[in-house]
């Protein structure tokens, strides 16, 4: 007997050693959070407008605004506002992962890492871009993408997709980050990544920043958001997904609102492939917000029959005006009202359910 039961603690221990123990629980809810880069309540608006006046937005539960100012500036920029978001601490513009006493930050996403979630980041800029680097990147000037792609080579995201891939494999060093990044499996094509069994995978959608879409850019974001899904609920764990429709804020800097609708529409498909797979799932928070507004849009007309509205930009440069932040499912109470955009981080990790 005594034999018996040394056998079967000596087994336990190896399986717990062999399979760590995670501390979500089985009603753990998945996040799905869609940040419009630039994306005010204007350019919301004309995107509407120019979809024929409806959106996803309008099936979210809630409603809240977020002030978007950084620690030294009323008008802030991508990097500022995407670590206030990943991780909860206002910091200095061009700033990555580090709060404005030189201390480095721990993001939603790495947070949701530590406790056995699955992770994402698919966005319509490059990868090493400063919404999506601001979830695993601690450097002082976003523009340093060569440091970024460094630090991203030895991140462990189950899945990306995005622009950049000359950050990686062209760099000043002379390393080929892709081939030290030997536990991915790297597609090519759409295609490719849609049938890829892969529990990591990289898609590298263009060499640096990929076109707009009024430049026929390929790789719909619904469809990127709709396998990337997918390939997430294969497993049992929860996951946390970061999906960036970045170049609406490219539109603003160029104070082109066709630019700027286009984006948006496309953006909104992917809002909607996100709400599908919520109400259907079940137990998935679905967060959409803007880092800043950009380009001090005002709607000034335009025709109805057409579904065309026109405008004018204050601006090329950001805003400090709020900007909205949609919820629905678990936890979707929570992202009413008006706060610092520092707390969305505190509200996401609120939603988590660990023990």
């Amino acid at each position: 007997m005594k034999i018996i039961n040394f056998c079967s603690y000596f087994l336990f221990s190896i399986f717990i050693f062999l399979n760590p123990i995670f501390n979500y629980s089985q009603d753990s809810p998945n996040i799905i959070f869609l940040i419009g880069d630039g994306m005010g309540l204007t350019q919301i608006s004309a995107g509407m407008y120019a979809n024929g006046n409806s959106i996803a937005l309008e099936e979210f539960e809630y409603i809240g605004l977020s002030k978007t100012t950084s620690s030294n500036s009323f008008v802030t920029d991508s990097a500022a506002s995407g670590t206030a978001m990943s991780s909860g601490e206002k910091t200095l513009n061009k700033v990555l992962g580090i709060n404005s006493k030189n201390v480095t930050l721990k993001s939603i996403l790495e947070i949701c890492q530590d406790e056995g979630y699955k992770t994402a980041l698919v966005a319509t800029s490059s990868i090493v871009h400063a919404t999506p680097a601001s979830f695993y990147a601690k450097v002082i000037s976003r523009y340093k993408y060569e440091d970024i792609a460094l630090q991203f080579s030895n991140h462990s995201v189950d899945f990306f997709v995005g622009g950049g891939k000359n950050y990686f494999d062209k760099r000043t060093d002379g390393k080929n980050l892709i081939k030290e990044m030997d536990s991915y499996t790297f597609v090519k094509s759409i295609e490719e990544y849609n049938v890829s069994k892969d529990s990591k995978i990289g898609f590298f959608t263009y060499d640096l920043e990929p076109p707009s879409i009024l430049e026929y850019r390929k790789y719909p974001l619904d469809q990127l958001t709709k396998i990337t899904l997918s390939k997430l609920n294969s497993s049992k764990a929860p996951f946390f997904i970061m999906i960036e429709g970045s170049q609406i804020d490219w539109g603003g800097h160029d104070n082109d609102l066709n630019y700027v609708t286009t984006e948006f529409i496309e953006f909104n498909s992917a809002i909607q492939a996100a709400l599908d797979f919520a109400k259907k799932d079940g137990n998935t928070l679905v967060v959409v917000t803007a880092d800043h507004e950009t380009g001090g849009l005002a709607l000034t007309g335009g025709r109805i029959s057409q579904n065309k509205v026109s405008g004018r930009f204050a601006t090329k440069g950001h805003s400090a005006t709020m900007v909205p932040v949609f919820s629905y499912g678990p936890n979707s109470e929570a992202f009413k009202g008006i706060y610092e955009n520092t707390e969305i981080f505190k509200k996401l990790k609120s939603t988590l359910d660990i023990k």
